[in-house]
């Protein structure tokens, strides 16, 4: 089997929360080019079927598209129920649902951080628990949670304490899922993007000079540029890969 061999994903099912836009829409087409069937799970029903439906005519692949919010436990546990029913299993799980809010903690409601780690962080522990139970009694998988470098850097000139708290907390969250779940044969790991230019990202222009002063590129990542670390990470190529934190930052936190 040739290098690039190790890459493939045929015929294997890998959901992807928040897979219908920016960082999770691009890692969903990746997965799909190396012809994973790919499951759309995000709360926006139509933009849902939509990624579905695209990605499905573009890469000739299986896609199914379930109306999902990851802080709800019965959608979460009808989410992996309706996978199971249709492909028979889940191989990949992409925790990519998240939100990002841009104020200080004097302006930031106690209901707004507790939205956030809510979302994030316990999102992404519906998920794992549920997705994992059938991994578990397949013999394995992967869980590739969608983190950032700002698990371990404080972020400005923006102000977003909850943002940070819940990817800090994914870090914890990924060495104790890994180290539990190692005897089952399920890989957990962390993609930890820098600046990527999504709808969550802040525009501004001095904002944004102040971010690319700090790189060490000149150029900011476009969705589809994370998408190969995720297809690697899901892959056969890194089976020997787990409980780590991938950053991939453009050298932002080198400095």
């Amino acid at each position: 089997m040739g290098v690039l061999d190790s890459f493939r994903l045929d015929g294997r099912t890998a959901i992807v929360t928040g897979g219908n836009r920016g960082i999770g829409r691009a890692i969903a087409e990746g997965l799909a080019d190396v012809d994973a069937n790919v499951v759309i799970a995000n709360r926006d029903e139509d933009a849902g079927a939509e990624a579905a439906a695209d990605i499905a005519a573009d890469a000739d692949v299986e896609t199914l598209a379930v109306r999902t919010d990851v802080t709800s436990e019965a959608d979460v546990r009808a989410m992996v129920e309706e996978v199971v029913d249709t492909f028979g299993g889940i191989d990949v799980l992409v925790n990519n649902a998240g939100v990002t809010y841009h104020n200080s903690v004097a302006d930031k409601s106690v209901v707004e951080f507790q939205e956030t780690i809510d979302i994030n962080l316990t999102g992404a522990y519906r998920c794992s628990k549920y997705a994992g139970e059938v991994m578990k009694g397949d013999g394995g998988g992967v869980i590739l949670n969608v983190s950032s470098m700002s698990a371990f850097v404080a972020n400005y000139p923006q102000h977003q304490v909850d943002y940070q708290v819940s990817k800090g907390g994914m870090e914890a969250f990924k060495n104790q899922l890994a180290s539990e779940w190692a005897e089952h044969g399920i890989r957990v790991n962390n993609l930890n993007p820098g600046y990527v230019f999504t709808d969550n990202i802040v525009h501004g222009e001095e904002t944004v000079e102040t971010w690319r002063s700090e790189m060490l590129v000149d150029e900011f990542a476009r969705p589809a540029d994370i998408a190969p670390l995720a297809v690697y990470l899901a892959s056969d190529a890194a089976w020997y890969v787990t409980g780590e934190s991938v950053v991939i930052d453009g050298g932002y936190t080198v400095r």
